[in-house]
């Protein structure tokens, strides 16, 4: 693993002066009281943030279970339709449940397979379905204070009881067994909910035949001025960009885009998506948005669509998920593989009876600081403070948007505010955990093969300062891709990693571009 390590340090000649002084006697004493100092604050931040989180997070769990109730009622006065969720556990004997035995097996990159059985069926008719990349964090999410007790009775975590209600059986059986997603002829998708925007940006899809497709934004080579000779034609080649997690193509469009040079514009044809639930991109209600609905999507709208032969891939945080998932499906296809902030969790052996709770507490730990750290706690413990989030911010984004021109005076752009607020708490609420969370025992395997079995070139990008993922999840990559280039930037994090320092990051994709068809 090549590990390259970027660093802006801008010292002037008095901290340069005060760092020489350090050197003598009592500089080192006066450092070491400060070191001291700056330790007993540093624990007793810790925790004063611990006892302020359990607050809390413990409120929060009974506010999430009055909102279930308040949620419901609106559903039904709105839509005439009580609506499942995930938060309620199933209980009673002889009553409908769903029960994926405890295994070992777990572990194992693949679908569960899982038997519904009723009270009321015969012993020899208990129907069987496949719950294909549904992570059982959906429905398997402990409180704060249950969380707590069991921890400290117990030596590590035990495999959850996955065992949910009859209702959320129909629901995820529903969905699962739908026919395929491409629309008869004159389909019109079902209105959004209640709690859902219904602009022109979020929901254009509807339309007409756009359902079948992602929005796709492509900026591809203008064609050569006449008579150009023949010789002189660049070959093109054709790169695919993911975003992340509830982000939009905008996140690459208004960033790295106009940052290329005119001879990468004029050779490569890059194509910047919306995954499915996001940006202007269809948002199904009917949709579990699992790993093979998000691929299955961007093959039918990108590579087949496009007919790409063969391709570069970049992505970032969730979508390299996404990515090395195309790269193990198409390992012919994939010239290189550029990675920005993976969500890589490696499972110690004593939690992978449990390894999607594992990512899940690593991804939101149910802390109040840092803030980022609070936000994907609540994103991802909480469903119905999760659509609360939404329902305020999302639906409302437009407002937000004008307040925020208004406020800045329309001096700083605004492309953020679509990437981060045009979606669904369906798509989001599934996705994170579907994706980020139903991945951990798939990544491990994923990244074997791209060591092992691939050869593309590989490159990890990190912020050292990012809170939402650590850098150790690119160092854990770097570690399991041997040929892998790590590169390291200091004082940035999960998206100044790229918005802040466009020109470079460009400067290093088309490096890589080249690099990867020299070889």
């Amino acid at each position: 693993m090549h590990i390259a390590t970027c660093v802006w340090q801008d010292k002037s000649a008095a901290a340069a002066a005060a760092e020489a002084a350090m050197g003598a006697e009592g500089g080192k004493k006066q450092g070491e009281r400060v070191v001291s100092v700056a330790a007993v604050a540093a624990a007793a931040g810790g925790a004063l943030n611990c006892v302020v989180s359990f607050v809390v997070f413990s409120l929060l769990d009974v506010l999430d279970v009055v909102l279930c109730l308040v949620y419901k009622l609106v559903d039904y006065a709105v839509e005439a339709e009580w609506k499942p969720c995930y938060c309620t556990a199933a209980s009673g004997a002889g009553e409908p449940r769903i029960l994926v035995p405890p295994s070992a097996a777990a572990a194992v990159p693949g679908p569960k397979v899982v038997r519904l059985s009723s009270a009321s069926s015969a012993a020899n008719s208990k129907p069987r379905m496949q719950l294909e990349d549904v992570s059982d964090t959906l429905y398997v999410r402990p409180s704060l204070l249950a969380d707590a007790t069991r921890k400290g009775g117990a030596a590590g975590p035990a495999a959850p009881a996955l065992t949910v209600t009859p209702a959320i059986a129909e629901m995820i059986r529903g969905k699962l067994d739908r026919p395929p997603r491409t629309p008869p002829r004159h389909h019109h998708p079902a209105p959004p909910c209640w709690s859902d925007c219904d602009c022109k940006v979020c929901h254009s899809w509807s339309g007409g035949g756009g359902a079948s497709h992602l929005y796709v934004h492509v900026q591809a080579p203008p064609p050569p001025s006449p008579p150009a000779p023949a010789p002189e034609t660049v070959k093109t080649e054709d790169v695919v960009f993911i975003h992340g997690f509830i982000s939009s193509s905008v996140f690459w469009t208004e960033t790295v885009f106009p940052a290329f040079s005119a001879a990468a514009r004029g050779k490569y044809r890059m194509f910047a998506v919306d995954l499915l639930g996001f940006g202007r991109s269809p948002k199904p209600a009917d949709s579990l948005y699992t790993l093979r609905e998000h691929v299955e999507m961007i093959e039918r709208s990108v590579l087949r669509r496009y007919r790409l032969g063969s391709f570069h891939v970049v992505a970032h945080s969730l979508g390299s998920v996404l990515a090395l998932a195309l790269a193990v499906k198409y390992p012919d296809a994939v010239k290189s593989i550029t990675l920005l902030a993976p969500p890589y969790f490696p499972v110690p052996e004593s939690e992978a009876g449990a390894a999607t709770q594992y990512v899940m507490r690593r991804v939101a730990p149910r802390r109040v600081w840092p803030p980022i750290a609070f936000g994907a706690s609540m994103a991802c413990w909480y469903e119905h403070v999760s659509r609360t989030i939404c329902l305020t911010i999302c639906r409302h984004h437009r407002v937000w948007d004008r307040l925020f021109r208004i406020f800045t005076r329309n001096r700083v752009r605004t492309f953020l505010i679509e990437a981060f607020m045009c979606h669904t708490h369906n798509a989001a609420w599934h996705t994170l955990h579907n994706i980020i969370c139903g991945s951990a025992a798939r990544m491990g395997a994923y990244l074997d093969v791209l060591s092992s079995e691939l050869t593309c070139k590989v490159a990890i990008f990190h912020g050292r300062d990012d809170e939402l993922l650590p850098v150790e999840c690119a160092l854990a990559v770097g570690a399991r891709v041997p040929r892998a280039r790590v590169t390291v930037y200091d004082r940035k994090d999960h998206i100044t990693i790229i918005v802040g320092q466009e020109e470079l990051f460009a400067a290093e994709l088309e490096a890589i571009w080249r690099s990867a068809a020299a070889e």
